[in-house]
């Protein structure tokens, strides 16, 4: 028997226990305790991922489901590899949004600044940014926007249900230089998710998109945006 997708409620209770959750950073931030900036970059990078189980954990105790009803299901190591093929196209792609948005309307504020400080930050703040943004954060997000939002909107159809969990999504992370590289690899992950019937490959494509600002400031050794 099908486990029941999540509904409404399960969107609107999540996404508010996140925001919640996401509502303590500022006062973490340079208003509030004035931490270093490397540590508040791993504070943040943290958090990414925390506020996300904070999400999914809320929405999947308002109503007793199965772990199946938001993807949390056994699959292949074909679809790993196809997870993971496809975060390294949502990577490259991203270069290439990045710049036409950036030519287009001259925004080129990046937001996740923040990050370059923790992991350019020494050899133990690198190892953590790596930690938090390939495991922590790939989990906590796409088990509440993929797990519980875009499993509880694809009972509006494949269309409906990727593009509009995709966008939420997005919006989640501000109106700003990433909302259009998210609402990318949101795309990418739901439909991966969608086809395979798990949530593990959208894991996977989203851990290997997140690599990417870590190994930047590896390979080049970039202390920071400014």
């Amino acid at each position: 028997m099908t486990a029941p997708r999540p509904g409404w409620p399960e969107i609107v209770v999540g996404l508010l226990s996140m925001a919640a959750a996401a509502a303590v950073l500022p006062f973490l931030g340079p208003a509030g305790l004035e931490l270093d900036a490397a540590v508040y970059g791993l504070v943040l990078a943290a958090w990414s991922g925390v506020v996300g189980l904070v999400g999914f954990a809320a929405a999947a105790l308002i109503r007793i489901r199965s772990w199946g009803a938001f993807g949390v299901r056994r699959t292949t190591w074909r679809w790993m590899g196809i997870g993971a093929a496809a975060g390294v196209a949502a990577f490259a792609l991203k270069g290439v949004v990045n710049y036409a948005v950036i030519a287009l309307t001259g925004l080129d504020a990046n937001p996740q600044g923040p990050y370059y400080d923790a992991a350019g930050g020494g050899v133990l703040p690198l190892i953590l940014t790596f930690a938090f943004l390939t495991v922590l954060t790939p989990l906590g997000e796409e088990l509440l926007f993929r797990g519980v939002v875009a499993n509880a909107l694809l009972r509006y159809g494949p269309v409906v249900g990727v593009l509009s969990s995709s966008a939420i999504f997005a919006l989640a992370h501000g109106v700003n230089i990433v909302l259009p590289t998210a609402f990318v690899v949101g795309v990418m992950a739901a439909e991966v998710m969608r086809r395979s019937g798990s949530i593990w490959p959208a894991v996977a494509l989203h851990a290997v998109h997140n690599t990417g600002l870590p190994l930047f400031v590896l390979i080049t050794g970039f202390a920071g945006p400014g």
